[in-house]
């Protein structure tokens, strides 16, 4: 269907001038070509065609504007043509003349003539009546009005067509730099605006979005499409991908480490467990700890890898229990837990951080949960660095559920699924001719069986299943399905299926194909669960032919990017969520393998005929390895088109079933090129005729062509499931749009244009139209039979997501103001993200087409090119992007080959036409080629029309001039040794290429040169070469003496093109020069400024070209200049050069460096510095500034980068280059005039800042999580622990008054330790601000979107809230006291990064210049910047316009010879004493093979060397340090300072773990003051003493004094005045006894403290600090092997010397003693069956430990044959332990083995376990139950038993919690647990006890005995009797047993044997009394 209009004349035009028609349907424009200077008749003869989709409504409108054209304004409009179609859809055909109305619905006289044809459905492209999907009436409306970005060509230019040719034109795609402006919609009433023109120049932007706007508010404008011309993508074109090297399948360093914390919760009794690490193939084993449910390990296991990404992402981690595990036993399994790599690394900051893994029984799937593991799990890739994140405490974790080891959205509780992997059949496998029997075989036999045995193996979550091997088949049939039982969701991403060969020897794999599970499933409430096919899936690796050792093998393992056609498999995929309840399933998840039911051969959709054509245009660029035998070019779809090695055809369904039709089949399998078989139908020629290269230039050849383009075309049969590439095309559309969009936004903010907004607001309109679009299209074919679950869920789930990026779109665009662009920006590069992700369908369907450069039947290069992107479709949107286009194609090196260097070489560069459709949809295959060809046919096929040409030969071709104006690159990579370049710049256009001049040494060239090539033809019509010309392809080499020139980098770019008939002159010419970005390999490889011009000879010659006239260059000889239009404008400027000194110099050729000098050059002009005499003495330079003077463009961007060299001077005047650096941006040294009118400039006027007490923040409670993996946790209270509590009772009403810290009892680390929980107070506070920012942000713009997502955050950050507050209670107070205040602890800032981070490295006046030398490293991982530097040049620039202002050199004190550099101090040799704290180090990388480190401190300045051998640290990867080392430097000699961590070896050499290095110099000079920081108050003595030599008062006095500052003025005392800004505080200091003194300090301090106030010198004083820096190790460069915590103190030595050294030495545990008194136990489980009674009893004991079970277990006696469950004990447990208040933990010391060297520190929690055992004397005694309680925080006893609960330790009811510390004695019940059978916990016990600690002093001074010994015994239990043994007693035994319990039982039985003993004799009686009775006797 489709509707034509042919515009043939409009009249009655008044006066002359230029017009264009523009004609509308459907919101779709048309324009006309420009009529230029017609009269009043202006005859358009041109005719448009819409293809419609639906049937067009008869009352759906065609509208057709006349408007006079203008170049520079906006177009007029004329007249307006509206016309109802009612009568075309009636008639089919309709002409019309009639008149036009104006803007105000008035007719005028202008008339016009049309005729519209309507063609109706005519069967070719098969019936689309099902449903209208352009969307409702109300849609079209909205387009038209919007009139956003139509994105149509503006017809074709003045161009020489005669006026009787009909030009046929279809619908374009983009614009050559065309951009309209949308605007506010009109109303329905008024008529629309003027349109505008269409194509625009950047400098009307501005003036026509003012006149647009009509005093609109600017914010409402938006713009569309403001391309850049490099990025322009052209109708008959598409956009070369500049990007070469395949990246995939190189092998990068990772390190994976985990922490395992401690288990919690594990299910079995008395366990003895450990905790198995694996990553991959890798195991690593925690110790074992004994007899206990809740191990606490915290050890730390380090992986590292070397290997591709794709491997690294599916490793499996798994984290297992193990119980009982020996040298003897493997143990048994008690729960695993199991996650790929890959979901760590997607994490963010890739880790998690104190998670809890769940641990299940992979072999028992109905049991449920079997415990948590808590870890931390980070992965590392080379140049990631990871945040090791500041938690709160302890206390917080301890919420299980909501620290689950799980990513964001996936829900807690996970339940047991099935994946079934259905694997149905194969076709088109390769033959894998392997064995070497089968050549045996078929050289004696002659039989050929097909040798393949293939069978399919599935890789998930670490288990593999695979199917049965199928003999000899080249088209296995399976049907079976393999079946894996997992968690669902799992986490492990992908799925890897495998057809593999079976061989005796080994087997290969074919083909491999990854299920990415995230593309398959969708986790939203209207999700679906993954699911797939039954589809086909194409499987691509190494070429088809075999050979025994295929260096390509690993493609077809899936790594890297397949080279070629391997085979296809249908597969399907289910998943099934189990009743695990349910008793029938197998619990266990092994792998199975199962018949699957077969399914129908049209399942997968209905064979259809597809037909590829290609046509080479253009063949160059070919390696010149290849230039000597004829080249041929081979095209292939999966199997079809391959001759060299297809082999195992895929048989083509054949159209009619005829006897005897053999033959037919094999002919079209042997035909040659041009041979067709009987049935008229084509063959395929997929391949072009050899041909032998001609030479381009040196390094490459190509085919000469000319007029002559061959073509190819292969006919295929595949399903036919185009919707499904439809709709990921359509969404690769908005996608591309989208990008190029952002790409222009990023320009603009970049090149500081204006209205980046504008454009932004454009794109998201374009966006959201673009998602209207999508769900108007893609609904259709909805009957299909073939359509899979998985078609339709995914099509529901695109829809909903478009839709809503949509409304998004909408929303944001709304947002988009000039301060928000960038934050909407990344939002919006979310929305890119997320379209490419839905766009990537995962059910293939047309395989991949390859393209081969063959030579000699050999292949040498290819590139691949995805068959949806050429796929046909008469919707414009469904198009492929590269359908009926010319594509430029570079061919690369297959697999491995194709790495490093040789990768980024191109081996031929192809302009390719490609069309791919249904052959019945054929007609219009050649639409998109570039006009002017007449085709030729194959020989027989002159009587078919519809015969493919098999080449085309061009009959049009016109001769143009380039001009490339190369004007400069900048940093290029270094390519010879001595760290600089000689680079060139060659230039290929079509079949020619020149060279640019080399210039020596230099990595920024400027070469200022123009190149022209002659006599360029190129072939096809005037007009579209206009608006399509072929790219340039730009090459930077680098010039070698000997052998060749090596290769630098790439870039393409595409001229701006003059017709004849165009007049040279603004607005687009003459061209401006532009960036283009140069690549090399992947990787960026600088930029290159220059500007491109193509320009038409018309029929005069070179006439009537403009004229070459630049500054002819005497000296440069031939040598063009780029012409004055398109050159820069220069402005002279002046370079101030600071030069300081150098540092660090490394040898040059083996001779060390003498007498530097350093070289600046910028622009071609210079300076160089004084020579340095002796380097070694002193490396700064006597003079400090110098100047030159330079042109420079008044673009900043334009600016040239300035090149600094050091060369050293050696004797009879040589000189050697030691090193170099280039400045890429001058930028940030142009001296721009301080800003007066700024308020910190106001001078006026007094500021008065007073020192409030400061509010301190509001703390947690007091514990706080020391770092990342020692648990430790910092108690700041230490008040707390030393004083007892005054315990406040409920209802008291007073507040508990502050308690002043002693003072004795704090010291260093108080503070350090407070300040270390301000700052996590204070990240902890900026995350939830944060959170509610982006929530309220995010809220605003996914009304809806998000919501149920939010909600969950929401609870979240509830929960949060509701936990500060219950932690700010006191602990043992819970709810009975007031909050508690924190008591005031002088604080210092910990910095969490280097000090250089939060100071802009120091460089505030001083900068440092890495020198460089040596190449460049190939290979983007091993040639690291670190390596190739040779030294650091210091010193700085300024650069001005002269002259320079007045008011700098007027000011007061101005020195001339600083120039802009006043006030610089000398740089003379000064003495320094440098003082180094060392805190702590964390995360240590291991080094030994226990997983653990013995670190010890080394730290190097200068000559000094200091290693603190004796005091390393055993077995500790997080050790506390605490030393102070003094070390007397020399700057500047001596200034960079290492401090390096060491592991400890017995033997052997020390290994380095890690250091870093800090420039000292940079500090000691730097404004911010960093020789010594700034305490927050000033004292005179205690554990906070100023450490300064210098006062606050004094250091004030300085600063004003070097910085020209009025003051400081002291007084009235508490008062200080500097410059405007007045200080008040205290004026009152304590001294150690108490006396108070009047002080200045304390303002001077207040006034230093906000020193950044004040006016012109005010800058931030490093204030008192620890930073935190880390440790890097050259072996691994960027992965970091931990971090250090210290500072650095400078003191000049010509000042007084400052005091001792803070003593920061490691607080010492303090010890303590726990007595525990075991006074009862009840109701405790009776275990034994007494031997004859048979009654239950227990011999009860009870076991106590502290520290461990093994290190000091303590049992009570046995309380034997308890029949009630009751225990008497009274026995007492002593426990001495040391304890660290601060962490809360216990210190042990003790050796790890017997072997060990050393004893090693441990620190574990503070818990007490109490166990009930069972004793036996033949067995092992039996476990009853235990209980544990952290002493911190424990559950407060039960007064009786009968109070005391199970639910006290489960923690279910809220018990108040107390800490033994603060109430020092506690006596209560507690029960006591154990699981059943169940797994769920029950009540085995009670025990009453009582805990009384003591410090060591204390317990000295009252000693007791252990058990009921002296000191203090305690008396005897009284024990029932029953409490013996029965064999010692008999007699009594059985008087207990007897009497006592059978007691009444046996008077029962006594009364009723007296009964019956009556009865009996009363029988026995009877007769006899009877008789004597009777007889009466």
């Amino acid at each position: 269907m489709a509707l034509l209009v042919h515009l043939k004349t409009v009249s009655e035009l008044r006066g002359k001038g230029d017009r264009i028609a523009k004609v509308t349907f459907r919101g779709q424009s048309f324009y006309s070509r420009v009529l230029e200077s017609c009269e009043d008749v202006a005859d358009f003869d041109e005719t448009f065609r819409w293809p419609v989709a639906s049937s067009i409504d008869s009352n759906e409108m065609l509208e057709i504007q006349i408007f006079n054209y203008s170049k520079v304004f906006s177009n007029k409009l004329i007249g307006t043509f509206r016309m109802v179609l009612q009568k075309v859809v009636e008639e089919n055909h309709v002409e019309v003349t009639d008149t036009l109305m104006d803007d105000n619905n008035a007719i005028i006289k202008t008339s016009l003539c049309v005729e519209v044809r309507y063609q109706a459905t005519d069967g070719t492209v098969g019936s689309w009546d099902d449903g209208d999907f352009l969307g409702e009436e109300s849609l079209h409306e909205e387009e038209k009005d919007s009139q956003e970005t139509d994105g149509l060509l503006p017809g074709s230019h003045p161009s020489s067509r005669p006026p009787g040719e009909k030009s046929f034109r279809r619908a374009g795609r983009s614009v050559f730099s065309a951009m309209k402006l949308g605007k506010n919609r009109p109303h329905k009433e008024e008529p629309q605006r003027q349109d505008e023109p269409a194509v625009l120049e950047m400098e009307d932007l501005d003036r026509l979005a003012i006149r647009l706007g009509d005093g609109l508010d600017p914010d409402s404008v938006s713009l569309a499409s403001v391309t850049a011309l490099t990025t322009n993508v052209s109708n008959k074109r598409s956009k070369p991908d500049i990007k070469m090297e395949p990246s995939a399948g190189r092998p990068m360093d990772y390190q994976v480490s985990i922490t395992v914390i401690e288990a919690r919760q594990l299910v079995g009794l008395n366990m003895d467990p450990v905790v198995c690490v694996e990553v991959g193939d890798d195991k690593k084993y925690t110790s074992m700890k004994e007899s206990t449910n809740c191990p606490y390990y915290n050890e730390y296991f380090v992986f590292d890898f070397h290997v591709s990404p794709d491997v690294m992402f599916d490793k499996i981690i798994k984290i297992s229990v193990i119980h009982s595990k020996n040298l003897l036993r493997s143990g048994t399994l008690v729960g695993s837990f199991k996650m790929d790599v890959g979901t760590v690394y997607s994490q963010p900051e890739h880790q998690f951080h104190h998670k809890w893994a769940v641990l299940s029984d992979p072999d028992d799937i109905s049991a449920g949960l079997k415990g948590y593991v808590k870890c931390d799990v980070a992965v590392v890739g080379k140049g990631d660095n990871i945040k090791t994140p500041h938690k709160a405490n302890e206390t917080d974790e301890d919420d299980i559920e909501g620290n689950l080891l799980l990513p964001e959205g996936v829900p807690p509780e996970r339940q047991w699924a099935r994946f079934y992997v259905k694997i149905y059949r194969a076709e088109g496998l390769p033959r894998m001719n392997t064995s070497l029997m089968a050549n045996v075989k078929k050289a004696f036999i002659g039989e050929n069986k097909d040798l393949v045995d293939p069978y399919v193996q599935v890789f998930f979550a670490g288990q593999k299943g695979k199917t049965s091997v199928q003999k000899s088949s080249y088209e296995p049939l399976w049907n079976e399905q393999v079946v894996f039982t997992d968690l669902f969701p799992p986490l492990c991403k992908r799925m890897k299926v495998q057809i593999r060969d079976s061989d005796k020897v080994n087997d290969v794999a074919i083909g491999t194909h990854f299920i990415d599970l995230r593309k398959i499933s969708n986790d939203g409430d209207k999700g679906f669960l993954p699911t797939l096919g039954p589809a086909w899936v194409n499987m691509y690796g190494s070429t088809r032919n075999y050979t025994l050792l295929d260096e390509h093998q690993d493609l077809n393992e899936g790594l890297g990017e397949g080279v070629s056609f391997r085979a296809r498999l249908m597969l399907g995929l289910a998943v099934e969520i189990l009743d695990t309840s349910n008793p029938e399933i197998t619990s266990s998840t092994e792998v199975q393998v199962e018949q699957a039911t077969p399914i129908s051969e049209s399942c997968t959709g209905k064979t259809e005929e597809f037909f590829l054509f290609g046509a080479f245009l253009e063949a160059s660029m070919i390696d010149r390895k290849n230039g000597d035998k004829p080249i041929t070019f081979e095209v292939t779809i999966g199997n079809y088109g391959n001759e060299v090695d297809g082999l195992s055809r895929p048989q083509r369904p054949r159209p009619r079933k005829e006897p005897g039709d053999e033959e037919e089949v094999d002919l079209i399998q042997n035909l040659s090129d041009d041979e067709t078989d009987e049935g008229g139908d084509l063959a395929s020629v997929s391949s072009t005729p050899p041909m032998r290269p001609q030479i381009t230039d040196r390094n490459y050849f190509h085919l000469p062509y000319l007029e002559r383009k061959p073509c190819i075309y292969i006919k295929s049969w595949w399903p036919d499931q185009r919707r499904r590439l439809y709709n990921a095309n359509i969404m690769d559309h908005i996608a591309d749009k989208l990008e190029e969009g952002l790409n222009d936004v990023q320009e603009m903010i970049k090149t500081e244009k204006s209205y980046p907004e504008r454009r932004l607001r454009g794109v998201l309109e374009e966006l959201s139209s673009g998602c209207y679009r999508f769900l108007s299209l893609a609904d259709k074919d909805q009957g299909h039979s073939s359509r899979t679950r998985l078609d339709r869920e995914r099509l529901k789930s695109c829809m909903r997501e478009l839709e809503s990026m949509g409304q998004q779109a909408k929303t944001l665009r709304a947002q988009v103001k000039r301060h928000t662009v960038r934050d909407k920006l990344r939002l919006c590069q979310n929305f890119l993200q997320k379209l490419r992700f839905l766009a990537d369908e995962p059910q293939h369907s047309i395989p991949d087409v390859f393209i081969w450069m063959m030579s000699n039947n050999k292949r040498i290069a290819y590139t691949r090119v995805p068959s949806k992107d050429l796929l046909f479709s008469i919707m414009e949107e469904e198009l492929g992007k590269d359908c009926a286009k010319v594509k430029t194609l570079f061919l690369k090196l297959p697999g491995k080959r194709g790495f490093g260097s040789a990768g980024w070489t191109v081996q031929a560069k192809l302009e390719l036409y490609l069309w791919l459709g249904l052959s019945k949809q054929r007609k219009d295959f050649l639409c998109g080629l570039p006009c002017g060809f007449e085709e030729v046919k194959a020989a027989q096929g002159l009587g078919l029309h519809s015969f493919p040409p098999i080449s085309l030969v061009y009959t049009k071709k016109q001769a143009f001039q380039l001009r490339a104006h190369m004007y400069q690159a900048r940093s290029l990579f270094a390519a010879d040794s001595t760290g600089l370049s000689d680079p060139f710049a060659r230039v290929f256009f079509i079949n020619q290429s020149q060279c640019t001049e080399v210039l020596n040494e230099t990595l920024c060239p400027t070469w200022d040169q123009m190149l022209v090539f002659d006599n360029l033809e190129l072939y096809g019509e005037a007009h579209e070469l206009r608006d399509d010309p072929p790219i340039i392809v730009i090459e930077i080499y680098d010039q070698d003496t000997m052998g060749k020139a090596d290769f630098m980098g790439r870039t393409f770019a595409k001229p701006l093109v003059k017709m004849a008939d165009e007049a040279y002159c603004p607005p687009r010419f003459p061209p401006q020069l532009e960036y283009y970005q140069i690549y090399r390999g992947n990787a960026t490889a600088g930029d290159l400024l220059a500007a491109f011009e193509l320009l038409q000879i018309g029929p005069a010659g070179k006439a009537d070209l403009p004229p070459i006239n630049g500054p002819m260059d005497v000296d440069r000889g031939p040598i063009m200049p780029v012409p004055v239009g398109i050159r820069p404008v220069l402005s002279k400027y002046r370079v101030e050069v600071l030069f300081w000194g150098l540092r660090d110099l490394k040898r040059v050729n083996l001779a060390q460096v003498d007498r530097p000098r350093v070289d600046i050059e910028c622009a071609g002009k210079g300076v160089q510095s004084s020579l340095i005499h002796n380097y070694k003495k002193n490396p700064n330079f006597s003079t400090l500034v110098k100047w030159f003077e330079v042109d420079l463009p008044e673009n900043e961007l334009l600016h040239p980068p300035l090149n600094i060299r050091v060369v050293d001077c050696r004797a009879f005047g040589r000189y050697t280059l030691v090193g170099s650096h280039a400045v890429s941006s001058l930028r940030r040294f142009i001296y721009r005039p301080p800003d007066r009118s700024a308020p910190n400039w106001n001078t006026s006027g007094e500021v008065v800042v007073s020192m409030e007490p400061e509010v301190p923040v509001k703390k947690l409670e007091t514990m706080v999580k020391l770092d990342a993996t020692s648990d430790a946790v910092i108690k700041v209270d230490v008040a707390d622990e030393e004083k007892e509590r005054k315990k406040k009772k409920k209802g008291s009403a007073d507040e508990p008054e502050e308690e002043e810290p002693d003072e004795s009892m704090l010291d260093w680390w108080s503070k350090y330790f407070a300040s270390i929980d301000t700052m996590k107070e204070q990240i902890r506070q900026q995350e939830i601000s944060g959170i509610d920012l982006e929530e309220k942000e995010e809220m605003d713009n996914t009304e809806g979107l998000k919501g149920p997502m939010k909600g969950k955050e929401k609870a979240r950050a509830a929960k949060e809230e509701k936990k500060k507050r219950t932690q700010n209670l006191g602990p043992g107070q819970g709810s009975e006291v007031p909050e508690k205040r924190k008591p005031k602890v002088d604080e210092l800032k910990v910095y969490p990064k280097e000090l250089e981070s939060e100071f802009d490295s120091f460089e505030d006046w001083l900068h440092t210049f890495n020198l460089l030398r040596g190449k460049t490293g190939d290979d983007e991982d091993s040639g690291t910047e670190e390596e190739r530097i040779v030294g650091r040049f210091k010193g700085s620039l300024c650069v001005y316009k002269v002259p320079l202002p007045e008011d700098v050199s007027r000011e007061a004190g101005y020195d001339p010879t600083y120039g802009m550099f006043q006030g610089i101090p000398s740089n003379d040799p000064i003495n320094v004493l440098v003082r180094v704290y060392v805190v702590r180090a964390t995360d240590l990388h291991p080094a030994d093979i226990n997983g653990k480190a013995d670190p010890y401190i080394a730290i190097r300045l200068g000559k000094t060397d200091i290693r603190d051998k004796e005091n390393y640290i055993s077995k500790q990867l997080n050790p506390v340090f605490g030393k102070s080392f003094d070390i007397e430097a020399c700057f500047p000699m001596e200034s960079l300072l290492t401090v390096a961590v060491y592991d400890w070896d017995l033997v052997g050499t020390d290994d380095l773990i890690g250091e870093t290095k800090i420039d000292l110099e940079n500090r000691f000079y730097s404004k911010h003051r960093a020789t010594c920081g700034i305490a927050q108050t000033y004292s005179i003595h205690g554990y906070n003493i100023w450490r300064d030599p210098m006062k606050p008062s004094q250091i004030l006095t300085r600063l004003c004094k070097e910085g020209k500052v009025d003051g400081p003025h002291f007084g009235p005392p508490g008062r200080v005045k500097v410059s405007n800004r007045v200080f008040t505080g205290p004026s009152e200091i304590e001294d150690e006894n108490g006396q108070r003194k009047p002080t200045e300090e304390h303002v001077a301090l207040l006034a230093l403290r906000h020193w950044e106030d004040i006016p012109r010198v005010g800058c931030r004083l490093v204030p008192e600090h620890v930073e935190t820096r880390p440790l890097l190790n050259p072996d691994k460069p960027g992965i970091e092997q931990g971090r250090l915590e210290l500072w650095v103190d400078m003191f000049p030595m010509d000042m007084p010397a400052p005091g001792t050294p803070l003593d920061i030495s490691p607080r010492k545990p303090k010890k303590y003693e726990l007595r525990v008194i075991v006074w009862n136990t009840d109701e405790v489980v009776l275990e034994d069956d007494d031997f004859f009674t048979g009654e239950k009893s227990s011999d009860i004991f009870v076991r106590g430990w502290l520290k461990g079970q093994q290190e000091d277990k303590q049992d009570t006696d046995v309380h034997y044959h308890s029949l009630t469950g009751e225990g008497n004990f009274n026995w007492r447990y002593l426990f001495p332990f040391d304890y660290l208040a601060a962490e809360e933990k216990i210190v042990i010391s003790k050796k790890e083995s017997m072997f060990s060297w050393d004893e090693t520190e441990y620190k574990i929690p503070a818990r007490l376990t109490l166990q009930i055992w069972d004793a036996d004397h033949f067995s092992a005694d039996d476990f009853l139950g235990a209980i544990e309680l952290d002493l911190n925080r424990f559950p407060r006893g039960a007064k009786t038993a009968k109070q005391c609960t199970m639910e006290m330790a489960t923690g279910e009811v809220d018990v108040p919690l107390v800490s033994i510390f603060k109430q020092k004695r506690v006596k209560g019940w507690w029960p006591l647990l154990a699981r059943n059978e169940n797994d769920e916990f029950e009540l085995t016990g009670k025990v009453e006890a009582e805990l009384h600690l003591l410090t060591a002093e204390e317990a000295e001074k009252n000693p007791v005995g252990l058990a009921r010994n002296e000191p203090d015994p305690l008396e005897k239990p009284n024990r029932p009797d029953t409490a013996f043994v029965w064999f010692l007693n008999p007699l009594k035994s059985i008087k207990y047993l007897i009497c006592t319990r059978y007691k009444w039982l046996i008077i029962k039985i006594v009364l009723a044997l007296l009964g019956l003993l009556m009865l009996a004799l009363f029988l026995y009686s009877l007769p006899g009394y009877m008789v004597k009775k009777l007889l009466g006797a």
